[in-house]
């Protein structure tokens, strides 16, 4: 099975025959790598993608090479914002397709019908995170109850607009919860860009990491990551990738948030206050990927096709749901948590 492969330090990545080697390299200002650094070569046959956290060195010749082993690099600036990725070239790209998803959001009744969907499943799968601790001693029945009011309201919604004015007034309540499911830590209002305190930081790049699964899902199918339904498609962003995160959010980033922060493996010592921003050092980013790839690789029994499927991989079967409801082979039903 591929993995994927995290570089934090700064580092020059260069093929090597059949392998690529990762050499760190002096920071830019100045400091040397670790004494026990050294190059390090990877199989290609290994990898599935690179996620760059550091300044990284490379070649046309390197990316040409990636793209021919269908390799991706998503690329992260010292601040944690994910600023772009490298992707292979689509080799599944379909014409069909691309009708069917421009139709579909010209469409207002048709776009409307999905954009509920996502926003129906991730509804679902908070309140499904919120039983799961109201049944480990944490009074959620006051929070609980106003959303699934909410929720009530979807299939009701005449806009794009007034779903996403539910759909704020759901989060504003579930991150209200976040206060009482963690021990050590105190949430605040949601803030981004930046973060504010530790959870934000920590929701917000959990939410990074999301979306480049889902952007990369996407890409492995014959959907066009820039034709959405919740979210508006804008200029330089993948705005599918943000529609389909918003079902995965709640069911892998926020359960590896609590997690990480009530067994105390990320502690306040892992963040660093700068400027009025709360980031994730080094040491903290490993937690936590090392706590969300954990997740990814759990499986779950899949009612439908009879066997054990990965978190990972339940991403890339809603891309092909999507895809189905798109070209009107089968209703597109959101992933519901049902254990």
């Amino acid at each position: 099975m591929k993995k994927t492969f995290y570089l934090f330090n700064p580092g020059i990545l260069e093929r090597k025959d059949n392998t690529l080697k990762f050499t760190p390299v002096a920071s830019e200002d100045g400091e040397s790598p670790s004494p026990d650094a050294q190059s390090r070569y990877l199989p290609v046959e290994d990898i599935s993608e690179f996620y760059v956290f550091g300044s990284l060195r490379a070649n046309s010749a390197l990316f040409n090479f990636l793209g021919q082993k269908d390799i991706a690099v998503h690329f992260f600036d010292y601040y944690e914002n994910y600023t772009g990725s490298f992707m292979p070239r689509d080799s599944l790209l379909s014409g069909k397709m691309l009708l069917a998803q421009t139709t579909h959001y010209q469409d207002k009744k048709k776009r409307l019908v999905i954009a509920r969907k996502f926003i129906e499943g991730a509804a679902y799968n908070m309140v499904k995170n919120l039983k799961y601790y109201d049944r480990r001693g944490k009074d959620m029945i006051d929070i609980i109850s106003p959303i699934e009011q909410l929720g009530t309201k979807i299939k009701n919604t005449t806009s794009v607009e007034e779903l996403m004015g539910i759909e704020g007034q759901i989060r504003q309540y579930y991150y209200e919860a976040f206060n009482l499911i963690i021990n050590n830590f105190e949430m605040g209002n949601r803030s981004k860009q930046p973060p504010l305190n530790e959870v934000n930081a920590l929701i917000s790049f959990g939410n990074m990491i999301c979306y480049t699964l889902c952007l990369r899902a996407i890409h492995q199918t014959q959907l066009n990551p820039t034709i959405s339904y919740l979210h508006k498609p804008g200029e330089r962003r993948y705005s599918l990738a943000l529609d389909i995160a918003e079902i995965f959010k709640p069911i892998i980033v926020d359960r590896v948030v609590f997690k990480v922060l009530n067994k105390k493996e990320i502690q306040a010592k892992h963040f660093d206050r700068k400027l009025n921003r709360c980031l994730l050092n080094t040491s903290g980013k490993k937690i936590f990927i090392k706590s969300m790839e954990d997740r990814l690789q759990e499986t779950i029994q899949h009612r439908s096709l009879k066997r054990s499927v990965s978190y990972r991989h339940l991403i890339k079967l809603e891309c092909y749901k999507l895809a189905k409801h798109l070209l009107a082979m089968e209703e597109y039903k959101p992933f519901k948590m049902y254990w």
